[in-house]
C-alpha cells in the first residue's frame, strides 16, 4: 500500500508512506519523515540483507516525487486548490491452493475509487471521467494493462512465495482470541457486544444466537484489524430485548481453538460492564494506529472490494495474500500515476 497527502499533514504524520502486508500483518514499511525502509517483523530482519533495504529506500524515494506530479495532476483535473489531498494505490496477489493466482491494483484518490485493474479484462476501470482520462492513455499510448498482467501473473506471486518461505514458522502459528462480551441498555434496548482480539491467523467467524438460531441479519460486524503485535481483533453487535438478554450467546470459531466457543454476558471470563473492556480495546488501537493510522483511506479501498470473512473460518481457496509494491525501478516509470 503506498499512500501521498498534500499539503503535509500534522506533526508526527507522514506526507508520505508506503506499507508491505502479508495474510494482513504489515512487515515492512518506508514513510518520509524516517526516510529509510524499515522492517517490521523479526523474519524480514533476520531474512533481507542490507542491499534489499538500500534498494526499497531509494525506490520509495523516487516514488515520492512521481506521487507528488500525480497528486497535482489530479488536483487540476478536479479543479481543487485547497484542502488536503490523498493519493492511494494498493497492490495485492492471492495464491491459491489449486497453484492458480489472482491479483488486484487499485488507485484511490480522496478515499474513493479512482482506477481499478479488472483481473477478468485485465484492463483498467476508471470510477469516474477524471479518471477515464487516465485509462485513454494508458490503453493508447503505454503497453501499462499488459506490464501490470506480467506483473500481477508472475512477479508478484514469486515476491509472495519468498515472503511466505521467510514467515512460515510466524505463519503456521495459531493464537486463540480472548473474547469479552459486554452490554448496555439504553432507551429500553439491551446492546450486546462480543469483542475477540489477540488472535492470528486473522480468519474468525463471530456471530450472535439467540437460542440455537444464528441471528447474522441482526448483527452489526467490525473488521478485522491488525494489532501491532501481529494479531488482530474485531466485534460483534446485535441489539435485544432486556428481557431476552438471557436467550443471547456470542459464537466464536477460529483455528486455534479447538471448537467454537460460546459466551454470554456476565459468564466467567466476561467483565460486568464495557469498562473493561473498552480500555482493553481502546489499548489494542492505540498501539496499532502508529503503523496504519497514514494508511486508512487505501486500506478501506482494499477492504471495501476485497471483502471480509466472517461467516466461518475458511477462506475459500486462497492460502496466501500479500499486498504490498513493486520493489524495483519500474515504479518510477510515468505512466504508474494519473496523467
Amino acid at each position: 500500500l503506498i499512500q501521498y497527502q498534500s499539503p503535509p499533514p500534522s506533526p508526527g504524520i507522514p506526507q508520505f508512506m508506503t506499507i508491505g502486508y502479508l495474510d494482513g500483518i504489515p512487515f515492512e514499511r518506508y514513510n518520509s519523515e524516517r526516510g529509510r525502509m524499515e522492517p517490521l517483523t523479526e523474519w524480514v530482519k533476520e531474512a533481507a540483507d542490507p542491499e534489499y533495504w538500500d534498494r526499497n529506500t531509494q525506490i520509495s524515494v523516487q516514488n515520492q516525487l512521481v506521487y507528488a506530479r500525480g497528486l497535482d495532476t489530479l488536483r487540476d483535473r478536479y479543479n481543487q486548490s485547497r484542502g488536503v489531498h490523498t493519493l492511494s494505490r494498493v497492490y495485492g496477489c492471492d495464491l491459491l491452493s489449486d497453484g492458480s493466482v489472482s491479483g488486484s491494483r487499485r488507485f484511490g484518490y480522496d478515499g474513493r475509487d479512482f482506477l481499478s485493474f479488472d483481473w477478468g479484462s485485465k484492463r483498467y476501470m476508471a470510477a469516474d471521467s477524471a479518471a477515464e482520462v487516465t485509462r485513454r492513455r494508458w490503453e493508447d499510448e503505454t503497453n501499462e494493462a499488459e506490464r501490470q498482467t506480467n506483473y500481477l501473473e508472475h512477479v508478484c506471486p514469486e515476491w509472495l512465495q519468498k515472503y511466505v518461505r521467510y514467515a512460515q514458522k510466524e505463519l503456521d502459528r495459531k493464537e486463540p482470541p480472548d473474547v469479552h462480551v459486554s452490554g448496555k441498555e439504553e432507551y429500553g434496548m439491551l446492546t450486546l457486544s462480543c469483542h475477540a482480539y489477540g488472535f492470528y491467523p486473522k480468519t474468525i467467524a463471530v456471530n450472535w444466537m439467540k437460542g440455537d438460531e444464528i441471528r447474522d441479519q441482526e448483527t452489526e460486524w467490525g473488521g478485522v484489524v491488525p494489532n501491532s503485535d501481529g494479531t488482530f481483533h474485531t466485534w460483534a453487535r446485535i441489539e435485544a430485548r432486556p428481557e431476552e438478554q438471557e436467550q443471547y450467546r456470542c459464537r466464536v470459531e477460529h483455528p486455534g481453538m479447538s471448537e467454537p466457543g460460546i459466551f454470554a454476558w456476565g459468564e466467567a471470563g466476561s467483565p460486568p460492564s464495557g469498562v473493561t473492556l473498552t480500555v482493553v480495546v481502546a489499548l489494542s488501537i492505540i498501539a496499532a494506529i502508529v503503523i496504519i493510522i497514514a494508511a486508512v483511506i487505501g486500506f478501506i479501498v482494499w477492504k471495501r472490494q476485497s471483502g471480509n470473512s466472517r461467516d466461518g473460518v475458511g477462506e475459500g481457496a486462497r492460502i496466501h495474500l500479500a499486498v504490498f509494491w513493486e520493489s524495483w525501478g519500474t515504479d518510477t516509470d510515468p505512466t504508474v500515476f494519473p496523467q
